[in-house]
């Protein structure tokens, strides 16, 4: 499949099938994001695989409750994937090693995502949960930040929703900043 048809593949499910998803297709999308670029090749993350039913249930559970009162659709879910930062190590101490590992875990997440939907795997990017409570059951350390879970799964719904994104000529230029206000 062309790059341009999987990144249209690729959409936030919040719904899954009542199936696991094998082993071997999980290790594959942990092979995709391990390959993302990131500073000074620091790969500033680790990612902790939840599939184990009972402590699934527990995780699912601590992301349904969050303040904003999304992601229900988490119980659901076969798999979740933790986004831990972990330190970076730059190769030049006069780089603040906290400005890039927001856009390493990024596009590491999105690696692990794109090979998701190459594999007819579903994701979906969730960033409101109860932080301390997936910590403490992941036994993520106490100065380790948490950035993202992933929701891992057979999607319920092989229909591609029709993606509402803006014209290029609205979030590109070229040759200077230009807007196309009037």
């Amino acid at each position: 499949m062309d790059f341009l048809t999987l990144a249209g593949k690729r959409q936030s499910d919040r719904a899954y099938q009542d199936q696991p998803v094998k082993r071997e297709d999980i290790l594959t999308c942990l092979e995709a994001a391990r390959l993302a670029p990131s500073a000074c090749n620091s790969q500033p993350w680790k990612f902790v695989v939840v599939d184990e039913p009972a402590l699934r249930a527990q995780v699912a559970a601590a992301i349904a409750n969050n303040p904003a009162g999304i992601n229900k659709f988490a119980e659901t879910a076969p798999v979740f994937v933790a986004v831990v930062e972990e330190q970076a190590k730059l190769f030049n101490d006069k780089i603040p090693s906290d400005t890039w590992a927001y856009y390493d875990l990024g596009a590491a997440t999105e690696h692990f995502c794109l090979q998701a939907a190459e594999l007819g795997l579903g994701t979906c990017i969730m960033g409101a949960f109860d932080n301390d409570k997936v910590k403490e059951l992941l036994q993520i350390p106490a100065e380790r930040k948490l950035r993202v879970i992933v929701a891992l799964g057979y999607p319920s719904s092989d229909v591609l929703r029709t993606k509402m994104r803006k014209e290029i000529k609205d979030i590109a230029s070229f040759n200077g900043y230009q807007t196309n206000e009037a």
